[in-house]
């Protein structure tokens, strides 16, 4: 059976998360170090204690649910023996979540990661100021009928699509007042429900040009090596491997659309029948199973998971 591994994005942080972890393994706990040491900051005790008003700010939840998804990674490889070259075909992370793919894969070295996370949490949020952005979750509709929502409700403003999740739930970003027109525009087109997202900068849209422009200017500097397995590019959808290629995309990201959907699709088109979830929380694996009923997702978060799956992983 061909495997993939998927990591979590920004919305799966929670106060404790890999404290157990960092409890039970050694390896997790040294990864966790790693991290406070690059960013100069004890973050990993803002993860177990809180308050999660603090974890939550987008310049610390990233690079935390990052150190989460590499502590799983950690002690797979240092305390179960697992290599990720040799036992999985491909990885993928959702929005922030391509970064801990592209560590776990070698491509980016974990203190480098910590460091692109925190500035990109920064300058997401410098980028559009607070009250002026939206996100809405938009449910029972499709990406065809979500760009007409989207153009329908622009109206001058900017609205655009920023993830596609899965088949029924598409979420827009832009202006504010772009997005307060989603639910009586959507009617028109059979929306469902248009749910705002509790988010402090719009995510995936063209309003955050300044903070790929920070990406650009910060990824330029640092070393990017081929990963030991391809990485589906979440703008693309598609598999990369090439170290400027994989630079291009995730400044490309950061205004373009999560294409979480068709990313999936192309696992399982390409053979992948196993997802792992690395990482805090079971969002992705809900999303495979409404994406490709045929996927078997399994969240390793917690040393009991890692317990569970250590010897499957293995066969």
């Amino acid at each position: 059976m061909s495997k993939a591994f998927v990591f979590p994005g920004q919305g799966s942080q929670a106060v404790g998360m890999a404290k157990e972890l960092a409890e039970s393994f050694p390896a997790a706990r040294a990864l966790l170090d790693e991290v406070d040491d690059a960013l100069g900051q004890k973050l990993s005790a803002l993860m177990f204690e809180g308050p999660i008003e603090t974890l939550t700010l987008t310049e610390n939840a990233q690079p935390a649910l990052m150190a989460a998804s590499l502590a799983v990674m950690r002690v797979l490889e240092k305390e179960k023996g697992f290599s990720l070259k040799d036992r999985v075909a491909y990885v993928a992370g959702h929005s922030l979540g391509e970064y801990s793919a592209l560590a776990a894969a070698g491509a980016i070295s974990v203190a480098d990661t910590a460091r692109l996370l925190k500035l990109r949490g920064q300058s997401m949020q410098k980028a559009v100021p607070v009250g002026v952005g939206a996100m809405s979750a938009l449910l029972g509709v499709g990406l065809d009928i979500a760009r007409k929502i989207a153009a329908d409700a622009a109206q001058g403003d900017v609205c655009d699509i920023a993830n596609d999740n899965e088949p029924t739930q598409v979420v827009l970003s832009g202006h504010k007042t772009a997005i307060d027109r989603v639910p009586e525009v959507g009617k028109a087109h059979g929306l469902r429900r248009a749910i705002p997202l509790p988010v402090s900068a719009p995510f995936h849209c063209s309003l955050l040009k300044p903070a790929a422009d920070a990406m650009a200017e910060a990824l330029s500097k640092i070393e990017i090596k081929a990963p030991v397995v391809p990485v589906i590019a979440n703008v693309l959808a598609a598999p990369i491997s090439d170290p400027a290629e994989i630079r291009a995309r995730l400044v490309e990201q950061v205004t373009g659309t999560v294409r979480w959907r068709e990313c999936v699709l192309a696992m399982a088109g390409a053979g992948v029948t196993e997802l792992y979830e690395i990482g805090t929380g079971k969002v992705l694996s809900g999303l495979a199973g409404r994406i490709d009923k045929s996927l078997k997702a399994t969240p390793v978060g917690t040393a009991a998971d890692i317990e569970a799956v250590a010897a499957q992983l293995m066969s």
